[in-house]
């Protein structure tokens, strides 16, 4: 009797003759409806018998047939049905790999996986990415599915360097050098003029152990994809130098040895050193990658393992692993910082360079916030410790350049098409030569030399490393430059670039503007220094009520209202309980995105914003604020209206220069021939106040967020287009460009909407990035080039008999060592070669 097996929570999901179950976690169900909703997708699926929403434990049961759909299309229903099924990630190390025909191999094993929803193969790294469910399968079972295609798998440590593998040892090089040598030796000797040959025997002893013992992971490699109905390059290596050593150990066997009749020609060095060449190749190979991954790895050794934490007023060393955030940690002269978090007590030098790249330690105290990994000057500070593990900075720089290399590129995808066909293609070809040779006329050992040479020359390797190597050295290249690119995709499509857009505050400007003068509705005007020297002058209260109303904005204007409330004294007009409780948000805020906001303080509603916000709310701004506002803005100034209970009060003048380097940064993105522009919601005249400073002639003003987003649309029309910005409102645009690039002091939002990440304050990263992005672009094609030229010039090399299998292993080595090594040329690249 057939038994069909069942899933309970949290085991796999079995193979059953009729049916199977799974049980499946479901997020953002509020109620029955949502229930039913998700029932009835499901059913409406083919093979779906049951389905029942359990809305208490947060999970549906599904009863389903296996041949009719399977456990991704259940889960894609969900999740288009407005809800989400939780995912779990993990790293696989993977060993055995040769070239990428093997990574294909094993990312179609893992997506075989019941439960798994992404798979990618990383071969510079020898990583597996892979997203699974939970309820489904487990680590375990991707191992297993990895081993079963022939490869060795071992769960990776989070953010830790990858060590080096058995197979990695030299010992096994060594003994095959040894070995090979004396077979080689006579082929090498005889340009000398000295002929000296090894009896066939010794001959035989030396290959054999290099054929079957030290040669033994090609044949399991090799069988493992014929088992799965694929090849790869130890299929080929296995098959020629079997084919070499087997031709050597019949003419050995047939030849009679008897006085005045020549030795038999064998090919024992070709078969051996064909191997032994594999073999330093792929090590060579191996530690070439290891290279090209470095600048990722150097970036874990920042943080420190260990940190002084006060307890009880004494320092404590503990491991980073038992900090928890709101810990206060002491950091001595000297030392790195272990955390990131904010000073609390001290003053000094903070040194970030090798995090940002910033080139100049700057100076910190208490209220300002440092990142770990940075290294301490001169001063003891305290610091109260705010993201730690995984949340912090450097952890995520890590997990996003991980992520960004996991992804693949176009090329690289139309690479594993080619390589897919690679193998087969060569053993019809080796097949034919043999064939052909030997219809000539030729002797059969000619023609099976011919046919080796063939199988050995040919090397997928190259092409599978010719992209994933560059894009790793070039990120972490982009690391070291403060440039964290969280979309693999978004480096190829950045050397494309038809133009760049910029958002201006807190972008192209600081975003820390100041409050420099408030007007009053008759006409008056009055500085800050006035205003602090004049207690009983009521615009000082309007400022109190404005920054109040602001104390729930993140946006860069509203905190210079908030600071300089807190410099005159000034207290919040419903407790006045002292400067520190404009750090409460007030009653009923409500954010008009682009134009300002009202909020409700000690019964007064609010309203702070640009004219046309008045305008939306029927309040009138009068003539003498109207004309202030006009002056303030041809001199670069931006303008805020403060209305209370519906009548314009004052008007607020806000000053925020241009970044350093923002002009130089302009003028390098024209000189790569990209066209610059800017958006703000902020007024014409003042948009081109801070447009003519920084050079930039293009810009749109008065837009608002939405409108952000379709003038980047109307641009992509006539190219791809980057959209740079740190503010909430520059988020839809962020997400809309070709490459969003998001300033690493912005908000939140922006920054998860953004492609790339600019962890120092400057605009010239943007320039920094389309360089990069270009010479990546280069290294590529002369990888992939380089990497065809090998195979197109070198198969009818070795078909015609005009290459040996020795010298044909030799080549297909070189073929994968030079791919790499050039990729480690990008080292040498410098940022800003193209003068203006």
């Amino acid at each position: 009797m057939a038994i069909t097996p069942r899933l309970t929570l949290g085991h796999p999901v079995m193979n059953a003759p009729l049916s199977s179950h799974v049980v499946l976690p479901v997020e953002g169900m509020t109620c029955a409806s949502c229930a039913g909703r998700i029932e009835g997708v499901l059913r409406r699926l083919p093979g779906v018998g049951e389905a029942r929403v359990n809305l208490a434990s947060e999970r549906v049961r599904v009863r389903f047939d296996p041949g009719a759909t399977d456990v991704r299309d259940l889960v894609l229903a969900i999740e288009g049905s407005g809800f989400d099924v939780p995912r779990s990630r993990t790293q696989l190390q993977l060993e055995g790999m040769t070239c990428g025909t093997c990574a294909q191999r094993i990312e179609v094993a893992l997506r075989g996986e019941k439960g798994v929803t992404a798979a990618r193969v990383d071969v510079a790294q020898e990583l597996a990415r892979i997203s699974y469910l939970g309820e489904v399968t487990t680590p375990g079972r991707l191992i297993d599915a990895v081993r079963r295609a022939g490869f060795s798998a071992a769960v990776a440590a989070p953010h830790r360097p990858s060590v080096a593998s058995a197979s990695e040892r030299p010992w096994a090089l060594y003994a095959a050098i040894a070995l090979t040598i004396p077979l080689v030796a006579p082929m090498l000797l005889w340009p000398l003029g000295i002929h000296w040959m090894l009896p066939g025997m010794f001959q035989l002893a030396l290959a054999t152990p290099v054929q079957f013992l030290l040669g033994a992971r090609f044949y399991r490699a090799g069988f493992a994809a014929l088992r799965a109905r694929s090849g790869n390059m130890d299929l080929l290596v296995a098959i020629g130098t079997s084919a070499a050593y087997a031709l050597s150990v019949a003419a050995l066997l047939a030849h009679e040895p008897s006085p005045g009749v020549a030795p038999p020609s064998l090919y024992f060095e070709a078969s051996a050193a064909v191997i032994t060449l594999v073999m330093l190749g792929k090590a060579i190979e191996k530690r070439a990658k290891r290279g090209a991954t470095s600048a990722v790895r150097s970036l874990l050794t920042l943080r420190p393992t260990r940190a002084r934490v006060l307890v009880d007023g004494e320092g404590v060393d503990r491991d980073l692993e038992d900090i928890a955030p709101g810990d206060h940690v002491v950091v001595r002269p000297g030392e790195r910082i272990p955390v990131d978090g904010v000073i609390v007590r001290g003053e000094s030098d903070v040194d970030a360079s090798l995090i940002t790249g910033e080139g100049v330690p700057v100076a910190r105290g208490p209220g300002d916030e440092v990142v770990g990994g940075s290294v301490n000057g001169s001063g003891q500070l305290h610091i109260a410790t705010r993201r730690v593990g995984a949340d912090a900075l450097l952890a995520q720089i890590v997990a996003a350049i991980e992520g960004a290399q996991g992804s693949k590129a176009e090329v690289e995808r139309y690479v594993d098409r080619i390589s897919a066909v690679f193998v087969p293609a060569v053993v019809i070809l080796a097949g034919m030569t043999f064939v052909v040779a030997w219809q000539l006329g030729l002797p059969i050992s000619e023609a099976t030399l011919r046919a080796v040479s063939v199988l050995v020359i040919a090397c997928p390797c190259a092409l599978g490393l010719a992209t994933p190597a560059v894009r790793a050295v070039a990120m972490g290249i982009a690391a070291h430059r403060g440039i964290v690119i969280r979309d693999g995709d978004a480096l190829e499509r950045a050397c494309r670039l038809h133009r760049v857009v910029f958002d201006k505050t807190g972008t192209l400007t600081r975003g820390s503007p100041r409050v420099e003068a408030l007007a009053t509705p008759e006409g008056r005007t009055a500085t800050t220094e006035a205003l602090e020297g004049d207690a009983d002058d009521p615009l000082r209260r309007v400022l109190a009520f404005a920054a109040a109303a602001q104390a729930g904005s993140e946006h860069p204007l509203g905190q210079a209202m908030i600071r300089a409330a807190v410099a005159m004294g000034l207290e919040r007009p419903d407790e006045g309980r002292g400067t520190a409780s404009f750090a409460r948000p007030p009653e009923h805020f409500q954010a008009e995105a682009g134009r300002g906001l009202r909020a409700v303080v000690a019964g007064v509603e609010v309203v702070v914003g640009s004219a046309r916000l008045m305008g939306e709310h029927g309040i009138e701004v009068p003539v003498p604020l109207a004309r202030a506002s006009e002056a303030w803005a041809n001199d670069g100034k931006t303008t805020a209206h403060v209305a209370l209970d519906g009548t314009v009060q004052a008007a607020v003048a806000l000053s925020d220069s241009a970044r350093r380097g923002t002009a130089r940064a302009v003028e390098r993105l024209n000189a790569l021939g990209v066209r610059v522009a800017m958006l703000t919601g902020d007024r014409q005249a003042t948009a081109e106040a801070v447009a003519r400073e920084v050079g930039i002639r293009d810009l749109r003003s008065e837009v608002l967020p939405v409108d952000k987003a379709e003038a980047v649309s109307r641009w992509a029309k006539n190219g791809p287009v980057a959209m740079v910005g740190d503010g909430i409102n520059d988020a839809p645009a962020l997400a809309r460009a070709d490459v969003g690039v998001a300033m690493g002091g912005g908000t939140d939002v922006a920054i998860q909407s953004a492609d790339v990440v600019l962890l120092r304050p400057d605009p010239g990263g943007v320039a920094d990035l389309i360089e990069l992005s270009q010479a990546t672009r280069r290294k590529i094609r002369q990888n992939l080039f380089w990497a065809f030229a090998y195979n197109v010039s070198g198969l009818p090399l070795a078909a015609l008999g005009l290459l040996s299998p020795v010298f044909a292993g030799a080549a297909m080595a070189l073929s994968s060592v030079s791919v790499v090594l050039n990729a480690l040329s990008l080292r040498r690249f410098r940022f800003g070669r193209r003068r203006p």
